[in-house]
């Protein structure tokens, strides 16, 4: 072996052989150092690892609430113009009430009518309309007056003025009713 090739033999066993002498002497102190710079390193480790756990978390919350609300958006984009439609709806409603059956025009008002509210009802618009003797549903229904009505059970409605809607199982227009009076 060449002198130079024997120096760098000696040079790189150099740091194994202290580490082999300090060990047989019964030095820890480096191997304890090491250890706890490895369990700093751990800590750190597992501290990153339950904070991207967090962010991915509120991640995952902020996409389902950014989706209920495009989700919301898309159900009651038309609302305004469902909303305007009501008085529409109620006169053809009227129309039909007063008109003569013999009259020509009811079967369109009443094609009309029909065409209207398949449409509607495409587009989520439910009508609420109770009749005499169903139960007063304080979510449906608006009180506007108190009636004596033979054979209706009390506090139930007895007349409906005007039709509530609901618009996709949201109330749009509560139904105007009469009640009976409670005992």
């Amino acid at each position: 072996m060449t002198p130079a090739k024997e120096n760098r033999t000696k040079m790189s066993n150099e740091p194994q052989q202290e580490a082999a002498e300090a060990a047989a002497q019964g030095d820890d102190a480096p191997e304890t150092a090491v250890q706890d710079e490895l369990e700093a390193l751990r800590g750190e480790v597992e501290q990153l690892r339950a904070q991207s756990l967090v962010e991915r978390a509120d991640l995952e919350n902020q996409r389902k609430r950014l989706e209920r609300e495009v989700s919301n958006a898309c159900r009651f984009a038309n609302k305004q113009l469902l909303n305007d439609l009501l008085p529409v709806l109620d006169g053809m409603d009227a129309a039909l009430s007063t008109a003569d059956a013999a009259d020509p025009l009811r079967e369109g008002v009443e094609l009309t009518l029909r065409e209207l509210s398949r449409i509607s009802a495409k587009h989520g618009l439910v009508a609420v309309a109770p009749r005499p003797g169903d139960a007063f549903d304080p979510e449906h229904h608006q009180a506007m007056s108190v009636i004596e009505a033979e054979g209706i059970a009390p506090g139930a409605v007895a007349q409906t003025f005007q039709k509530g809607y609901l618009l996709n199982d949201q109330l749009l227009r509560p139904a105007m009713v009469a009640v009976t009076p409670h005992d």
